[in-house]
């Protein structure tokens, strides 16, 4: 039997870290032909994460642009893909999660008569305007898909809901398996600030905040809540790497700029923000993967956005919803700042997104969908 060639595509930071680990654990298994193909959504970002995997794509769309637009991210992915496919006729096409490129590669796939495989399936809100563009992409693509990886039972039930019920299977998440890579005991920050910051006597806070829906009042709200735990609690030290969007930067400036507790730093590559997390005592993010990043890392949550596809979080007490109001935020921060059995409430709640394990078993899956296998892969028993 020939090997099954699999062709991993993504185009974000978020999908990279997420996607890196399986494209070498695909690349490490003889049964498979490893094919890797990026449309660069994110340039800078994407390539700093493919430098710490080591990951060397084979094909490379370099689709970003100054101010794309969805639209233009869907139309160029959409079209360089035809190429790519066409030259490597893939037995299987994997994407990852809800972006941009996830759809349109997804739906290339589909329009080469290649099966899909999505990585990351089953994560729903209900409501398609929020997170924005993510929530239509990733329904449309379990549309589209034949395998389904999803990291939880609640992503499943989610599918089952849809009468999606073939070809699914319960992983985990593989952004746990990527931390096993990236965070070590004596890391050296390229960055001095985060080096010389005390991470023992002082409570650093790691912010993120990036996304569409937030853009307008629901980001000032938060950038002022932000300055206002800064300022009321004068052990905390907030540590931002600002989102290159110039929207975020604007906004970030504005309101956090000239704190003597407050940095704001550049965007940081995977194994700088997986070590912070480490280090950190407290995040605070409208950012997906780091929902399920920090729990694994034993740190406590507070999501900056009305609602989370990841209410795993929420359930098993690893993350809490702050929402997008002022006052919320600070009230909900200050509390976890100053009273120690709240915060370890959450720092020692069992992270619910995987046990490293999840590579192994979306590889254990297609090897078994594809007759190279004789059983079915081992589920991931997390709920």
């Amino acid at each position: 039997m020939n090997n099954i060639k699999v062709m991993t595509v993504f185009g974000t930071r978020p999908e990279a870290i997420k996607m890196a680990p399986l494209a070498l654990e695909l690349a490490r298994r003889p049964e498979f032909e490893a094919v890797c193909c990026v449309t660069a959504q994110h340039r800078e970002m994407l390539d700093s994460v493919l430098d710490i995997f080591h990951l060397k794509p084979n094909y490379d769309l370099n689709i970003m642009e100054p101010r794309q637009t969805l639209s233009t991210i869907t139309s160029k992915c959409l079209t360089g893909m035809d190429q790519v496919l066409e030259e490597a006729k893939p037995d299987l096409v994997l994407v990852h999660g809800d972006t941009s490129t996830t759809f349109a590669g997804a739906l290339a796939a589909f329009y080469h008569k290649i099966p899909v495989g999505h990585v990351e399936a089953g994560l729903r809100t209900y409501d398609k305007w929020s997170p924005y563009p993510e929530e239509m992409n990733r329904k449309m693509v379990g549309a589209i898909a034949d395998l389904h990886f999803c990291p939880t039972q609640t992503n499943r039930d989610n599918l089952a809901r849809e009468n999606i019920t073939k070809g699914v299977f319960l992983t985990g998440n593989t952004v746990i398996d990527a931390l096993k890579t990236t965070v070590v005991k004596d890391f050296c920050f390229t960055d001095k600030t985060l080096n010389n910051l005390d991470y023992v006597n002082r409570k650093v806070i790691l912010v993120t905040c990036h996304r569409r829906e937030n853009y307008g009042q629901p980001m000032t709200n938060i950038m002022t809540a932000l300055r206002r735990v800064a300022d009321t609690v004068p052990e905390a030290e907030l540590v931002y790497p600002v989102h290159l969007s110039p929207v975020v930067q604007e906004v970030a400036r504005q309101y956090l700029d000239n704190h003597p507790r407050i940095h704001l730093i550049a965007p940081l590559a995977v194994d700088e923000m997986h070590n912070l997390m480490a280090r950190c005592h407290l995040v605070m993010t409208d950012s997906g993967g780091l929902q399920e990043e920090a729990p694994a890392l034993g740190k406590p949550v507070l999501v900056l956005r009305r609602e989370t596809e990841r209410p795993e979080a929420v359930q098993a007490g690893t993350a809490r919803l702050a929402g997008v109001e002022e006052d919320t935020i600070v009230q909900m921060a200050s509390r976890l700042l100053s009273d120690p059995s709240e915060y370890n409430k959450m720092a020692r709640a069992v992270n619910p997104y995987g046990d490293g394990q999840a590579c192994r078993r979306i590889t254990d899956a297609i090897a078994w969908q594809f007759g190279a296998a004789d059983t079915p892969p081992e589920e991931f028993s997390g709920r």
